[in-house]
């Protein structure tokens, strides 16, 4: 059996796109009718999340800890405990590809690690083509990457136990299981095989996270704007304009 686990916080606008596709995955005939089994960790939702993924007939968790490694790892404690000997990572704003888990177990590895593409860069307004052009000028989308998303991870439930699971974090959750999975050798592969498309959302979820990250971007990106002789003018503290999680090679 294979876990889909996806962690949702006030999700409701997207997260029925996010199901739909995870749903369509489930069901690639390379699949050879292997179950799928797909939970979503309700973490702290105020909205009508939890009525969207009740549409969707998808099993639910509900949790108050507001801290997406703790929402991921209890996710997937309950698809180990039902059996699974894969378990596949992804965002409530993030459009998995119709082959994303036939992809994920060709690599035959511990653990795969994919790359994202951003839906629309629109919303952020003027900046958007600038800061998309930014974005892939730094971004790898290729083989041999060294990118880690929580939108885009597979991991073997056993490496990941050996590995000790997710720490409790609320953000770099996702980087701080690969390093474990490395520490303990496991074979991962940098796939650019297995496709996901996320939002360039504006309002992150998670504090330090992609989107954080894409907001970095556009306000290292704007214009300066000049400051009166008659202030001190303050001292630039270094900060990286790409801060999309990482892992070392």
């Amino acid at each position: 059996m294979i876990g889909v686990v996806i962690p949702a916080h006030n999700e409701c606008e997207r997260i029925g796109a996010a199901l739909a596709a995870v749903q369509l995955a489930a069901a690639h005939p390379a699949l050879a009718g292997e179950a799928v089994e797909v939970v979503v960790v309700l973490d702290s939702c105020s909205d009508a999340t939890e009525d969207v993924v009740l549409a969707h007939g998808v099993a639910r968790l509900s949790l108050t800890a507001r801290n997406v490694g703790i929402a991921r790892a209890r996710g997937a404690e309950l698809c180990i405990e039902a059996g699974a000997r894969w378990l596949a990572f992804t965002d409530a704003d993030t459009v998995v590809s119709p082959d994303w888990l036939v992809m994920q177990l060709a690599e035959q590895a511990d653990a795969v690690c994919g790359c994202v593409a951003v839906e629309d860069w629109s919303v952020h307004g003027t900046e958007g083509e600038r800061v998309q052009a930014h974005f892939d000028s730094r971004y790898t989308h290729a083989d041999g990457h060294r990118h880690v998303h929580g939108a885009n991870l597979g991991v073997a439930a056993e490496a990941y136990r050996r590995a000790g699971g997710f720490a409790p974090l609320a953000c770099s959750e996702d980087v701080a299981l690969v390093e474990s999975l490395t520490a303990i050798g496991a074979r991962i592969a940098w796939s650019a095989g297995p496709r996901v498309t996320t939002s360039a959302r504006t309002d992150a979820r998670a504090r330090g996270g992609f989107g954080d990250t894409l907001l970095a971007m556009v306000a290292a990106l704007a214009p300066a704007v000049p400051v009166p002789l008659s202030m001190p003018v303050p001292v630039p503290v270094p900060m990286p304009l790409l801060g999309f999680s990482r892992a070392s090679p």
